[in-house]
């Protein structure tokens, strides 16, 4: 939970062309007391001026369809601290991997439940990457048997972040989400999330692999 406010809650921009996705987006933030509605936009490409006028933890993007302009919006909102939250329906690997590429923290289908949109709200805040296993699973399986080139290699290593790091190298180890949750003293939904992350960015689709693919890359000593 956010504690960037000093009282634990994480301001929230919806950004919706449709007028009713805008208010049921809106009733799911008001409605939680950890959450603070702090703007409505008709879309938020177009609108990231006013989204960082607005100065929000997390900003929700309601999407038709796939979108590149969301990529530079994303960076935008990205550099100004804002986790950014896509809310899309078969978003496509190309862009999927792109728009994580840009600072997107969540992509999830539309329709997801109201928990299931809480809850990306906290991981965007917390810095996690949240993604929909049907986006995860093509996302592996279109990139798993293209061998990294050496930059690719480089690019991913930065992409992890030091908790990440840790965790694979606990993976490694092999401990178990409980375990590791234990170890570095943090919730067992973090530790999936963190996994989820690492999946994503190490481009495979089980702890195996990614345990390998550190192993190529440096990340674990053997």
């Amino acid at each position: 939970m956010s504690t960037r406010n000093g009282d634990g809650v994480i301001r929230v921009v919806v950004a919706a062309v449709s007028a009713v996705r805008r208010e049921r987006l809106e009733g799911i933030i008001r409605k939680h007391p950890s959450l603070k509605l702090v703007g409505s936009l008709p879309g938020l490409i177009g609108s990231v001026a006013r989204a960082r006028e607005l100065q929000p933890h997390v900003a929700i993007a309601d999407l038709a369809q796939a979108n590149r302009q969301l990529f530079s919006a994303a960076s935008d909102l990205e550099r100004a601290g804002t986790g950014v939250i896509v809310l899309i329906d078969e978003p496509g690997v190309g862009w999927a991997a792109r728009a994580l590429r840009a600072g997107v923290k969540a992509i999830i289908p539309r329709e997801s439940a109201e928990s299931e949109i809480v809850w990306a709200v906290f991981a965007a805040d917390g810095g996690l990457v949240l993604l929909d296993p049907e986006v995860t699973k093509e996302l592996a399986s279109q990139t798993r048997s293209v061998s990294l080139s050496d930059d690719a290699a480089a690019e991913t290593i930065e992409e992890l972040t030091p908790r990440e790091v840790e965790v694979l190298r606990l993976m490694a180890e092999g401990f178990g989400n409980k375990q590791i949750a234990a170890r570095l003293g943090i919730s067992d939904h973090t530790v999936k999330f963190h996994i989820s992350s690492i999946l994503a960015k190490l481009s495979v689709s089980s702890r195996t692999e990614a345990v390998t693919q550190g192993i190529r890359m440096g990340l674990i000593v053997v």
